[in-house]
Order: structure tokens, then C-alpha cells, then sequence
């Protein structure tokens, strides 16, 4: 009889298989510049399914500039981008989500005077069919498309912790609440690629404890994450590949603790103390 797996030797096999695993999103040779300002130069980032990927580095070092880009924020100068091996144009916002990235933001963007349930609701709407004529003439069909999308809202709230406070409105949630509620709405829509602008950021230690927990459930799930994030800490604990940029420039890619111990990024990132 063979020994039993440890944690360790499960969660390393658990890595490896990722690495296999198909490829979400391929970004090649991005581009950005603002005046005399090169933000960004020849990046390249390719996630692969139920990975958490992480991308890190000093300010300015063009991470919001690079995820602003991906989703349609900013329009990028040169570069490729695919979704699940479709091309995609990051143009628009709108266009963006429809392909399949939902992200949410470093200061919280929520409906405040609508209630949890609304807001996520509001992001089940992407992926609505009835069309004008349905949700005027309140047909069958979308009354049921409606249910559906309550229901699925509800499923989410749930999902993600809160569910006690769907008919609260969303200022009246704690801070660690409302991140939990943005994420909630993300995953209304459905998305290949779930994109976190530093979402433990203004968490305190008990609170980021809990969302490593939550994304650590959204990838077991089989969801892929793209996460900006300050804390190097909680990057190198959760992260299954990291990428670090510099001045607009990819420094470093690969396994958190290969990064860890590159010169280039302990000199530029990890080695200042700024965790």
C-alpha cells in the first residue's frame, strides 16, 4: 500500500497540474505609453485554468496601467491579447466583459444605495437574453430569465459569506463585506478570468485571512484569478506563478519562491521591506 499524500506533496501536484492545464489568457508584447512616459514595455502574460497568478512590483511599476489595458481601460499602443484562445480587442469595458473578464477595483465601486442582492443582480445582467422587448413587456421568458438571475444572486451571496445581508444596502456593509460583495458581482457575469485590483487592500489581519480562504475557494472551483496585490506576503502564499514589473518592464516570471529569490526583483521590490 502506498503512504498516504501529505498536504504538501497534494498541493505541489495540485500546482503541477495547473501548469498543464489550458491557457485562459495569452497577452503578448503590450505596449503602453502616456506622453514621454513608456508605461508599459513588451509585456507578456499567459494565465492557465484554476491558476491564481499574480502580478506585483514598487508603484509605477505599471501593474494598474497593464490591468487597465487588459480591461479595456486603456487602449494599448501594440500588443495581442486571446481569452480562452479567442482574440480579443481590449477597447471598450463593455466589450471586455461580454468576451469573458470581470474585475473589480483598488477603491471600491459599488451601487451604495442599492442593497447586496441588486448589486450583484446588476452583474448577472450581463449575460441576460430577453432583450428590451422582454423586460418591457414583462413576456415569460423573461420573467423566468428574471427568477433565474435572483436565484443565481442569491446562490452568489451565499457563496461568498454574506448572505445574511442581501437586503442590506451596500454602504451599510463592513469594509471586508463590500470587497466580498464586489467580488460576488464579478462572478455574476460568468467570467473566464476573474481580474482583483489589490482586493486585501485597508484589510486588517483577520479579514485578509478570510479572503485568502475565498480565493483559495474560487480556484478549487475550477475559476481562474489575475490579482494585484501590495502584500508580497499574501501574493507568495497563494499565487501559483507570479510575474514582477519594474519601471513599466517584466523583470521576473514564474513560481513564487523562483521570484522570491531573484536578484533583479530583491532588488527592485522585495529586498526595500515595503510587505
Amino acid at each position: 500500500m502506498s503512504a498516504p499524500a501529505t498536504a504538501e506533496g497534494s498541493t505541489a501536484k495540485s500546482a503541477r497540474a495547473r501548469d498543464d492545464a489550458e491557457v485562459i489568457l495569452s497577452v503578448s508584447g503590450v505596449n503602453k505609453r502616456f506622453g514621454g512616459l513608456q508605461a508599459l514595455s513588451d509585456v507578456s502574460v499567459e494565465i492557465r485554468r484554476g491558476q491564481i497568478y499574480g502580478l506585483i512590483g514598487p508603484n509605477g511599476a505599471g501593474k494598474t496601467t497593464f490591468f487597465n489595458v487588459l480591461t479595456g481601460l486603456y487602449t494599448p499602443d501594440s500588443g495581442s491579447f486571446a481569452l480562452g484562445g479567442t482574440p480579443y480587442e481590449p477597447t471598450a469595458v463593455h466589450l471586455v466583459a461580454a468576451a469573458g473578464i470581470a474585475r473589480t477595483f483598488q477603491n471600491i465601486r459599488l451601487f451604495n444605495d442599492m442593497t447586496a442582492l441588486e448589486n450583484v443582480m446588476v452583474g448577472r445582467h450581463v449575460r441576460t437574453r430577453s432583450g428590451v422587448f422582454g423586460a418591457v413587456f414583462k413576456t415569460r421568458s423573461a420573467r423566468d430569465e428574471e427568477a433565474a438571475i435572483h436565484d443565481r444572486s442569491v446562490e452568489l451571496l451565499e457563496y461568498v459569506g454574506i448572505s445574511q445581508f442581501a437586503n442590506y444596502q451596500a454602504r451599510t456593509l463592513s469594509y471586508g463585506d463590500q470587497r466580498r460583495l464586489e467580488i460576488a458581482r464579478a462572478l455574476a457575469t460568468d467570467p473566464k478570468l476573474l481580474a482583483l485590483d489589490e482586493p486585501a487592500a485597508g484589510m486588517n489581519a483577520t479579514e485578509k485571512i478570510a479572503l485568502r480562504a475565498l480565493l483559495e475557494h474560487i480556484r478549487n472551483d475550477g475559476k481562474t484569478i489575475l490579482l494585484i496585490e501590495h502584500d508580497v506576503k499574501l501574493v507568495m502564499g497563494l499565487c501559483d506563478r507570479v510575474t514582477v514589473l519594474d519601471y513599466g518592464k517584466q523583470i521576473a516570471e514564474g513560481l513564487p519562491a523562483e521570484v522570491q529569490r531573484d536578484k533583479a526583483v530583491i532588488e527592485a521590490y522585495l529586498g526595500t521591506g515595503n510587505e
